[in-house]
């Protein structure tokens, strides 16, 4: 019942929050990683003829075929390394703020501004954690014909060729992507939540339900701008050298424009099902795991005052 949880301590909240999020954000990287390879290949903007593929299935078929079973997991360790603590943080500080917030905005009761304000900051600390491990290093790792065989190595020959900054250069990026994404999300899991769910007992229908639809809205709305960190983050050198771009390509407005020269409109839209079909999935596991855990941690801790 929601009565019994609000009235809970806020320290044993707290832990509770980093403990449920940690092991929901490591499950959804997991669960759904090989997806997420075939979305970073096919958000590709010119792909090797061998990496060309119709849709997310034969991509997996493909790469399994062709590049040994493993391939759709590489970058994997590195990914669920970063997942645990940014995760934590990312609902730690989400839960905190919604409350704080909601309390001046709408007392007593639930703010939508709030929920979206909350869920951007909590992306701010979530990405600073993330985003050197996903965005650069596993990214890398899943694209075709990849030079670095492991995370390590990856990592010396970034920091070695392109310097320390390489794993921050999309951070501006990952944000201008995720602000508006989790905001996307946060409200639309909270909206589904008021209907399915009015009373906020812990019903996993609701949570999974809820949580693929803000998945699935925030995923397509913010398509284009994941299409564009992708190629800062990748790099990709026959795009690059097609348009005679020397150097490193960065910042958001040359990535748009580098993508509307070689795809067009439809080039924003690259992956947007892999991408839509990963994040359902994700955000369902996320949100459901996450309620989970609160709910049960929550119980386990009341069981222990009485």
């Amino acid at each position: 019942e929601g009565e019994e949880y609000e009235s809970l301590p806020s320290s044993v909240a707290l832990g509770t929050h980093m403990v449920a999020g940690a092991v929901a954000g490591i499950m959804e990287h997991t669960v759904m990683y090989p997806v997420d390879s075939v979305k970073t290949r096919m958000q590709s903007l010119q792909p090797d003829p061998k990496a060309q593929y119709r849709s997310v299935y034969e991509a997996l078929k493909k790469m399994v075929l062709t590049e040994g079973i493993w391939r759709p997991l590489r970058g994997m360790n590195v990914t669920m390394l970063g997942a645990g603590p940014a995760h934590a943080l990312y609902f730690a500080c989400y839960e905190k703020m919604k409350k704080s917030l909601s309390d001046i905005f709408q007392p007593g009761g639930n703010s939508h501004l709030a929920n979206g304000i909350a869920g951007s900051v909590a992306t701010l600390l979530h990405d600073a954690v993330m985003n050197p491990a996903e965005a650069v290093v596993k990214q890398r790792l899943q694209m075709f014909n990849s030079p670095y065989s492991s995370v390590l190595g990856c990592v010396r020959a970034v920091q070695r060729t392109e310097g320390f900054g390489a794993f921050y250069r999309s951070y501006t990026t990952q944000l201008t992507m995720n602000v508006p994404f989790q905001a996307i999300h946060f409200i639309t899991y909270e909206l589904m939540q008021e209907h399915l769910n009015p009373h906020r007992q812990y019903n996993p229908h609701s949570h999974i339900v809820a949580g693929a639809v803000a998945g699935a809205v925030a995923a397509a709305a913010t398509t284009p701008l994941d299409v564009c960190k992708t190629l800062l983050n990748t790099q990709e050198n026959t795009a690059l050298s097609s348009l005679k771009i020397r150097g490193h390509l960065s910042g958001m407005s040359n990535a748009f424009s580098t993508v509307y020269q070689l795809g067009g409109l439809p080039g924003f839209f690259k992956g947007v099902q892999a991408r839509v079909i990963y994040q359902m999935p994700s955000t369902a596991i996320a949100w459901s795991v996450y309620e989970f855990f609160k709910y049960f941690l929550t119980k386990h801790a009341l069981e222990k005052k009485a």
